[in-house]
């Protein structure tokens, strides 16, 4: 079944909307845990090493887990 030129016209202009929104999410995403590290930092509750560190075990954490799903029977 062929879709029409109109209907392939709006499914790219839905999909460019719906890219639009998920970059004005992740930007303030973003922000806000920048703010919310900023003022952990500030108020003494961690330090940029411990934030660091944690950063970078979660990040092997995902990692391995994006790995294994991936890869199930390895």
């Amino acid at each position: 079944m062929m879709t029409s030129p109109s209907f392939a016209a709006k499914e790219h202009l839905n999909l460019a909307a719906k890219l639009a929104d998920l970059k004005d999410d992740h930007y303030r995403i973003l922000l806000a845990l920048g703010a919310l590290s900023e003022l952990l930092i500030e108020k003494g509750l961690m330090t940029e090493e411990e934030l660091e560190q944690k950063t970078a075990m979660l990040d092997v954490q995902l990692d391995a887990l994006i790995d294994a799903s991936l890869h199930p029977m390895a």
